[in-house]
């Protein structure tokens, strides 16, 4: 068949490392062409997402130094997930996170990690792509990066130009019409046919908690998944070794981090407690027309786009080890799972309600699995015991990081299900 490839050391294919006759399989028998800039680059790129649009709310429903707290413990983690993933793979010289998943639990594991992988990315963002290498899109990366620092100045930019209370667009001064720009139900007048938002909710809270603070762990996790991708970037890393994976690891976080917090920051001092689950929407209701969130909207939207690479490269490898795992590498296959993800993305885009169901559902269900629970037991069950026994405290770390994970998806799927099953959630209703 034309549209095989019989060479099974194609990148997507490749399930353990290239390595010498008789040696034990290690990251450094493959020649990585990627720099360490880059290869910061293609991480952050893979850690930003449409989470960022949310953090804002999150911090709406925290309070800013609970917010903070919580935003620091999440990131921190997340550094030390990694460092549980790279210790794993340096054991059994595995570069996909299913494999991972396999070598610790069978096919059990590999299907529940490559469920997991595949739901965080298809929330997260959307897929398409035919590219079989990671090394040259620390280009991309780095204009990706570019477009939400661009989104990052525009939120600081408008912090100063909106005026709070705010004025909501209105086309007519008619109070059906008025009625229905008001979403959060926080005004109380109108002013030359514009609604006015009580000067009270323009002080801004250090800790708050309600309803929707469920939300805020789900969102901050959502924000933060990067755990599959992170492999195939050390595996193309030039000169791949833990400690130079696990420094990048932590600049990329480090960049985010504060990206993130910036960004929630000024975007809740400019709306406060009437800022949405999708940051941007907030804006649309004081001016549509606006011309430099036009420019942000589509910023983002290029940003987003262009993480396709990087998020699409471990999704596609789960679907195929999942459905096709003894087969060989074909194009036909390669780029119809592509457009049935994109089809299926595009659908779930139009119909879905809102963008909080997203990060709620996704950061309470695949995001801690990807970032707590699975790093930490395939750990425990692949790490030797005559290398580390079980009482050893790495293992118990871990042990603990697991039962962490578990409880987080507990507790933040119990809050939001009372939430939505109260009705109590003003930011379910369509966007």
């Amino acid at each position: 068949n034309r549209f095989d490839d019989p060479d099974s050391t194609l990148a997507e294919n490749i399930e353990f490392l290239p390595n010498s006759e008789g040696k034990k399989p290690r990251f450094t028998d493959f020649e990585g062409k990627t720099s360490f800039g880059m290869s910061v680059f293609n991480l952050g790129n893979a850690i930003m997402g449409s989470g960022i649009l949310g953090l804002a709310y999150a911090m709406a429903n925290t309070g800013i130094l609970l917010f903070l707290f919580l935003l620091t413990a999440v990131a921190g983690l997340s550094c030390y997930s990694i460092h549980l993933l790279l210790k794993s793979s340096g054991v059994v010289g595995i570069r996909s996170y299913e494999q991972l998943g396999f070598r610790a639990f069978g096919i059990t594991g590999k299907m529940a990690a490559g469920i997991a992988i595949t739901l965080q990315n298809i929330g997260g963002k959307e897929n398409l792509t035919l590219i079989l290498q990671l090394g040259y899109l620390g280009y991309t990366s780095g204009f990706s990066l570019s477009c939400m620092v661009f989104f990052l100045s525009a939120v600081i930019y408008k912090k100063f130009q909106i005026p709070c209370p705010f004025e909501e667009f209105s086309a007519n001064s008619t109070l059906a019409h008025a009625h229905s720009n008001v979403t959060v139900n926080h005004a109380h007048g109108y002013h030359n046919g514009h609604v006015m938002v009580d000067d009270s909710r323009c002080s801004p809270q250090m800790f708050t908690i309600n309803t929707h603070t469920a939300y805020t762990i789900p969102i901050l996790a959502f924000a933060f998944v990067c755990h599959p991708e992170v492999l195939p970037i050390y595996t193309e890393l030039r000169n791949p070794t833990q400690r130079k994976m696990q420094h990048i690891s932590n600049i990329s976080i480090l960049i985010m981090y504060t990206m993130y917090f910036l960004a929630a920051l000024f975007g809740y001092l400019t709306f406060y407690t009437n800022v949405e689950a999708e940051l941007l929407h907030t804006y649309s209701r004081i001016d549509p027309y606006d011309t430099l969130i036009l420019c942000v909207r589509l910023a983002v939207l290029t940003a987003v786009t262009l993480t396709v690479p990087i998020v699409l490269f471990p999704v596609r490898r789960a679907i195929q080890e999942m459905m096709f795992p003894n087969k060989t590498f074909n194009w036909i296959r390669h780029v119809a799972i592509a457009v049935i993800l994109l089809t299926f993305i595009n659908m779930l885009v139009i119909f879905a309600p809102n963008i909080l169901g997203i990060f709620g559902i996704i950061g309470a269900t695949s995001a801690p699995c990807l970032i707590f629970i699975f790093p930490a037991v395939f750990y425990i069950r692949i790490v030797p015991k005559d290398k580390e026994p079980m009482r050893s405290t790495p293992k118990i770390f871990a042990a603990c990081f697991a039962g962490l994970g578990m409880l987080f998806m507990i507790m933040s799927l119990s809050f939001i299900i009372i939430d939505w099953t109260t009705g109590s959630s003003s930011a379910l209703g369509g966007h």
